[in-house]
């Protein structure tokens, strides 16, 4: 994973046009992802103070096809992989932390989608539409007093016939009034327990969002993350084929925290490049002398190498169990792949803490070029957007019941 340092102008025609030297002949997506970070730079500013969607980026990506890069070649996409759409992730989060999380969350959903309906004329149909159309996919996963809770729904899916239907309170839904389409986690019927549950894919056209709850936050503003009471008809064919618990495990949560990661890492190396830039200017004014926050840069030099050591690690780990289910659902790979969540964003923030720390003054300003509010804001909702002490707690069980390695290379 390569750090990106993004020019401010940026050549509209390099988006709108599909991309020079492509994997399948179409895109670069490295190319197209800095052309689209700089808008999303350009902008950042403007969406976290009125806290609004990053719409000229996304729509940036839409026109790059960025969006249904995911989605395999034979359905109209580019069959990126996830440590592809991961490099794209973390070159967006140097630009605008919204913009990335917007990205991965979409991407999050694109993956389980592609990876799960192959057996389903509906979804693949639905796969060449979002590929040709790049439609803009939304997560309703978090319900009611649940929370974080992914593994349990509250609502079930209605069946009458081949028609469904779906009544749930989204506490938090990123992005709803902006997306494309939803998908959504439910019990798979009325009579099913909570963690019986299915993934649903709902167009835009099959659903109504009522607000319930405003997007008010420290940092994140742009994914509009508010709370929504959704009412949802459609076909029974729209409810994935594969059972949600086989979903989770193989697919939602390896890419949620691989794709989460890479963009915080994004984050956090943009704190760091400006804590460098700003200590090398201290230092040119004390002859040589070392500044008082050199310390502070090191420790965030060394935090981001960690980060991005941890997700280089995990990402090549994910990329060999990809095409192996069993590997994919083995204790040990769920332990790992759930504790990166937590490990990752407590080096992200400490990466962009300690660069503030380095910068001083200069980094707790919002008027200067070294200013790093927004960064430190954004970061911190790290730890708390699935909570890790949810996940610690959830993780105790498999992690006791693993042996400790006795070796370097166990």
């Amino acid at each position: 994973m390569t750090i990106h340092y993004l020019s401010k102008s940026v050549d509209a025609q390099a988006v709108n046009a599909r991309m020079d030297g492509a994997r399948h002949g179409q895109i670069d997506l490295v190319r197209a992802a800095k052309a689209i970070a700089a808008i999303a730079a350009a902008k950042a500013v403007e969406v976290d103070d009125l806290g609004r969607f990053p719409q000229e980026a996304i729509d940036a990506a839409k026109a790059a096809g960025l969006v249904g890069a995911m989605v395999p070649v034979d359905l109209g996409g580019e069959g990126a992989s996830v440590s592809e759409i991961a490099e794209v992730c973390y070159i967006l989060g140097g630009a605008c932390a919204s913009t990335a999380m917007i990205y991965a969350m979409h991407q999050i959903k694109v993956a389980c989608v592609v990876r799960h309906s192959a057996d389903s004329p509906w979804h693949q149909d639905f796969l060449r539409r979002l590929a040709r159309d790049q439609l803009l996919l939304a997560s309703s996963t978090t319900e009611g007093q649940g929370g974080g809770d992914v593994r349990s729904s509250s609502a079930a899916i209605e069946r009458d016939g081949v028609a469904i239907a779906l009544e749930r309170a989204a506490t938090v839904m990123s992005y709803g009034e902006q997306a494309d389409g939803i998908v959504t986690t439910a019990r798979r019927s009325a009579e099913a327990g909570a963690s019986d549950q299915v993934l649903v894919v709902f167009e835009k056209a099959d659903y109504a969002l009522t607000r319930t709850l405003e997007w008010e936050t420290l940092g994140m503003r742009g994914t509009r993350s508010a709370g929504f009471a959704m009412k949802a008809r459609g076909h029974a064919d729209q409810v994935m084929p594969t059972p949600y618990a086989d979903i989770h495990a193989q697919t939602m949560t390896p890419t949620a925290h691989l794709l989460w990661a890479s963009a915080w890492a994004g984050v956090a190396a943009a704190a760091v490049e400006r804590a460098r830039l700003f200590t090398r200017k201290a230092a040119r004014g004390l002859d040589g002398q070392t500044p008082l926050g050199a310390p502070h840069f090191i420790r965030a030099s060394g935090a981001l190498r960690q980060l991005r050591a941890l997700v280089t690690t995990a990402l090549a780990r994910y990329e060999m169990a990809a095409s192996d289910p069993a590997a994919l659902m083995a204790m040990d790979y769920q332990t790992a792949v759930t504790l990166l969540k937590v490990d990752a964003s407590e080096l992200a923030v400490s990466a962009v803490s300690s660069a503030m720390r380095a910068c001083g003054l200069s980094g707790y300003r919002n008027d200067g070029d070294f200013t790093l509010g927004r960064h430190l804001r954004d970061i911190l909702s790290a730890p708390i957007m699935i909570n890790n002490d949810r996940i610690l707690a959830n993780a105790g069980l498999s992690a006791l019941m693993a042996e400790t390695p006795r070796s370097l290379h166990d």
